[in-house]
């Protein structure tokens, strides 16, 4: 059902990016309720358009800025997120960036520091924490299900061909490093929900390979990162652009027991060191685009009654920095004996 959201708008949405992301966002976003939009994009996408022909449509980032949206989408290659975000923030939008925020820490505080003096709201593309069950984990342990948490550790691999098949994977954005690809990066998801479950990070160490037969043009296809957080809790964050069939999963080790999130399931298990176990499941309708719904829902609702984001541009920034600080650590090695 629509959520009117047009009324809630003071200009058009900007799309910047019309590859799959943008096409997801830009039906959600109808879904909800707008209506007006216009489109920044270099019309080079290998899959067929959904028909925007009611809408402007330009190549040039002024001239989309000249209809005076309300808010953007930020939904081209991480390496342009920045400079895209940067101009629309100057001419007051409110901003939705997709994950991650880009590709360097360069010219992030600069934005923040923009949206603050524009009081703009800004949120950052990170569905995973509309999730309904790592809601539910993340409640959980708050309320101390598992006592003292100790550890985690989560695995996300896909093979990468498979993403778009309509397309060549070496092209892609996530197969090329000047683009801002690369698996940490373009999953960076799982760094992004343990500092959400478990706070900053102190300390980072990763090791990266390229996987010769996939050919892309990142140096990073698979890599193991730890981090240590400031709470305690150790984490392990494996990541692949390999795995047939995909995995995506998230175990919590803690004094009382431990619990596993497993995606493709749909589950999570709860294990209690006296044996028993209690399995928790995604409610009935539940679908992978159901997450960006609810993403796109909170960041429209916020923009309405002009409050922060559960995903504020702060948080982006730190995510960044344990993703770019972990690529750095692996190319920067200590070699022992």
């Amino acid at each position: 059902m629509a959520d009117h959201a047009d009324t809630r708008l003071a200009g058009p949405v900007l799309i910047a990016g019309f590859g799959s992301i943008g096409r997801r966002h830009f039906q959600n976003l109808r879904a909800l309720g707008c209506s007006h939009f216009v489109f920044y994009r270099t019309n080079r996408s290998t899959i067929a358009d959904p028909d925007t022909s009611d809408w402007p449509s330009t190549s040039s980032l002024e001239e989309a800025l000249s209809h005076q949206p309300a808010i953007a989408i930020i939904s081209n290659p991480s390496a342009k997120h920045l400079e895209t975000a940067l101009a629309a923030a100057r001419d007051g939008c409110h901003l939705f960036i997709e994950k991650p925020l880009s590709h360097s820490l360069e010219h992030c505080h600069v934005l923040a520091e923009l949206a603050q003096t524009r009081r703009l709201t800004t949120m950052i593309g990170c569905q995973f924490r509309f999730h309904p069950l790592l809601i539910s984990l993340r409640e959980q342990l708050r309320a101390g299900r598992l006592g003292e948490v100790l550890g985690a550790r989560a695995e996300w691999g896909e093979y990468l061909p498979d993403w778009h098949p309509w397309e060549d994977h070496r092209q892609s954005y996530s197969a090329r490093a000047d683009l801002g690809g690369g698996v940490v990066l373009t999953l960076i998801h799982p760094l992004d929900y343990l500092y959400w479950l478990f706070g900053p990070v102190h300390q980072v160490q990763a090791a990266i390979r390229k996987v010769p037969s996939l050919q892309t043009a990142a140096a990073d296809d698979w890599a193991e990162i730890t981090l240590q957080f400031t709470s305690g809790v150790i984490g392990q964050v494996h990541l692949d652009y390999v795995q047939k069939p995909p995995v995506h999963r998230l175990v919590v080790w803690g004094e009382r027991g431990r619990a596993t999130w497993d995606f493709h399931a749909g589950t999570l298990v709860w294990e209690a060191t006296d044996g028993t176990s209690q399995i928790e499941s995604v409610p009935a309708g539940f679908e992978r685009n159901t997450m960006f719904v609810d993403e796109m829902r909170h960041f429209l609702d916020a923009v309405e009654h002009q409050r922060p984001t559960d995903i504020p541009l702060a948080d982006g920034i730190a995510v960044l920095d344990v993703a770019l600080k972990a690529k750095h650590s692996a190319t920067h090695e200590v070699c022992c004996g």
